[in-house]
């Protein structure tokens, strides 16, 4: 697949002095199990997700409409957002569910066609006011960092016990 219009002009080749004959190819680790039930790697893609609307905001500045901008990182999920290549569309969804919640829209399901209207009404919106519903997503989705901490158990008190009724003539 041919890198996307916008990697191409965020990469910069590294000095001649550093550049090494083979390029390292490096696979951030999976999750441990299924990865819904893995909080660590959950946080992992919670941090991918700020990572790339942070990343969609900067592209956004270089002309690319919200949907150029979004689209392609999954590509590059091992090098961009630190994890392996295969959650990359689980966390570009993410991103325009959350990028359409914060306009007021309804998201819907993630992979719904709802996301994909929400997006295509926010392209209408003048480049400023995109940019600042991509802020505000961020901003929002960086505060439920906070609720995706596991909650402390609570000791639930035994039901009381039930004492059959009594009958009197």
């Amino acid at each position: 697949m041919p890198t996307p219009r916008w990697l191409a002009l965020r990469r910069r080749p590294p000095p001649e002095a550093t550049r090494t004959a083979e390029p390292e190819s490096r696979t951030p680790p999976g999750p441990q199990g299924p990865w819904l039930a893995d909080p660590d790697f959950s946080s992992r893609l919670h941090s991918a997700t700020l990572t790339l609307l942070d990343l969609v905001e900067d592209v956004m500045h270089d002309d690319f409409t919200l949907a150029e901008a979004i689209d392609g990182f999954r590509y590059h999920a091992a090098d961009l957002l630190n994890i392996p290549d295969q959650y990359g569309i689980l966390i570009e969804a993410e991103a325009a569910a959350q990028i359409v919640h914060a306009a007021g829209l309804p998201a819907g399901p993630l992979f719904g066609p709802t996301i994909a209207q929400g997006l295509a009404r926010i392209e209408t919106l003048p480049i400023e006011d995109q940019e600042k519903l991509v802020r505000a997503a961020a901003r929002r989705y960086a505060t439920t960092a906070l609720s995706r901490r596991p909650a402390r158990t609570r000791q639930v008190p035994a039901a009381p016990a039930v004492q059959p009724p009594h009958w009197t003539r």
